[in-house]
């Protein structure tokens, strides 16, 4: 054990063990951490909880739900997954990141694509350009603030999708990233599928 002299209010030098002050300090940013539903250096702190938004808010949270219906409506099934699951990573919401990738793997989606959505560039031998195009207006969309939604990355979708399906395309991509923002927003924990 190490000791140290340290200086006391009253200004008299005491000594004191240095570990259990380590301790003491390290139990003290512990309860600090979770209390504000942060992690600390033991591992992530249990979240305090948080509105439960469809019951405070049933209203928007039933209107989201049939905003979210109507955008899907027509879409390729396989398609709206990719979408979600791209968006998803972007924002960072492994709330919704599970559940899409779930239910893509559910409808018979490959492994290897879902491995590859978030380097779909890279990847592109495994979508279709159709696919490619929804991914680069996802990611135009979603990423709005840092560019805009480029006339290339518009156009492209454009050439690819009908004015119904491409209202619809935005439309699923502003609703995964309602819904992104939703769960962040009120700690959704990943792997409790809610619906």
């Amino acid at each position: 054990m190490t000791k140290t002299a340290q200086i006391n209010e009253a200004g008299t030098g005491t000594t004191e063990n240095t570990e259990d002050a380590g301790n003491a300090a390290n139990s003290a940013n512990v309860a600090s951490s979770a209390a504000r539903g942060t992690s600390s250096a033991d591992g992530p702190a249990i979240r305090s909880p948080r509105v439960n938004f469809a019951q405070a808010a049933p209203k928007a949270f039933k209107a989201l739900i049939g905003f979210d219906a109507a955008a899907r409506e027509g879409l390729d099934p396989a398609l709206v997954e990719l979408v979600q699951i791209r968006s998803s990573q972007l924002n960072k919401c492994a709330y919704c990141l599970h559940m899409h990738t779930s239910d893509a793997r559910k409808a018979g989606e490959s492994e290897e694509r879902l491995h590859m959505v978030a380097v779909w560039e890279e990847a592109a031998h495994f979508f279709t350009a159709k696919e490619r195009a929804a991914l680069a207006l996802t990611e135009a969309v979603t990423l709005v603030a840092q560019g805009g939604v480029p006339d290339e990355v518009y156009d492209r979708a454009a050439a690819h999708f009908d004015d119904a399906e491409l209202a619809r395309l935005l439309a699923l991509i502003f609703t995964i990233n309602t819904w992104n923002r939703l769960a962040l927003s009120t700690g959704k924990v990943p792997g409790t599928d809610e619906r």
